[in-house]
């Protein structure tokens, strides 16, 4: 090599390695991510975002919504949010109604997403049995759950299998037909079906990088039928309403319906 290639040789290698070492990082930061944007089920007016990054046995989800109920029994609406797992991973569409009253309700969609695999509560149990524990439930039309906890072996599965569906339930009675409004909740007869119906709906899919809090816009998977999954109460507990618009959860005596 002449003096003149061996002069422009030593600057191209610096150029090179500065550019490289000015290169975004691309490596895995450990955690699997997943993402939704929420859709709208049963005349919600509502929108909402999830992300769950998950690392080992701990998940940190982050949950936005707004446009929900404001209001339930002159109370800010308590609106409880699951992942649901085990089933189809999609969520409902209107054909998902069986019985005519132009409500997709919980057990009507649970063949689609399935049962509680988590319960995205704002505090304490995060397992199916807080699953209508209202005094964890999200409160009014916007709110936010931002939280860390232990991810069961459920909830990883459903994450992994592509079939884990975020749920949030709620629905404004006046806006319901009139069958719909007469009709009592298919989970806790005490309460009207708007109570305990899916108002938003999204299907939690994979991610290689970790979204910023408000998540990414993933699209929703839905059927052409519907998605819902029971609200199990677990331990025979059921909700029940009282006087004066408050709820507790009670264990239900042996034989006795949600």
């Amino acid at each position: 090599m002449n003096k003149t290639l061996r002069f422009l040789a030593v600057p191209t290698l610096a150029l090179g390695a500065l550019a490289l070492s000015g290169a975004p990082a691309m490596a895995h930061d450990g955690a699997d991510h997943y993402q939704s944007t929420l859709g709208q089920i049963n005349g919600s007016s509502a929108s909402g975002t999830i992300t769950v990054d998950v690392t080992g046995n701990q998940a940190h989800a982050v949950l936005k919504v707004s446009g929900l109920a404001a209001t339930f029994m002159a109370a800010p609406y308590p609106h409880v949010q699951h992942i649901h797992g085990g089933a189809q991973g999609v969520c409902p569409a209107p054909s998902a109604d069986k019985d005519g009253d132009q409500v997709v309700s919980t057990t009507e969609g649970a063949p689609r997403y399935g049962g509680i695999v988590t319960t995205l509560s704002t505090s304490g149990d995060t397992s199916p049995a807080a699953g209508l524990d209202l005094k964890v439930a999200g409160q009014g039309a916007s709110y936010t759950v931002d939280r860390t906890f232990e991810v069961n072996a459920e909830t990883k599965a459903a994450l992994e299998a592509g079939t884990a569906v975020v749920v949030v339930h709620g629905l404004d009675l006046a806006t319901l037909s009139a069958a719909g409004q007469a009709a009592k909740s298919d989970l806790v007869p005490e309460l009207p079906l708007a109570a305990t119906s899916p108002a938003l709906c999204g299907t939690l899919t994979a991610g290689q990088m970790k979204m910023p809090a408000g998540g990414a816009d993933t699209g929703i998977a839905q059927e052409t039928g519907t998605d819902t999954g029971a609200l199990a109460l677990g331990g025979g507990l059921a909700l029940v309403a009282l006087a004066g618009g408050a709820y507790v959860v009670r264990r239900r005596s042996a034989g006795s319906e949600a």
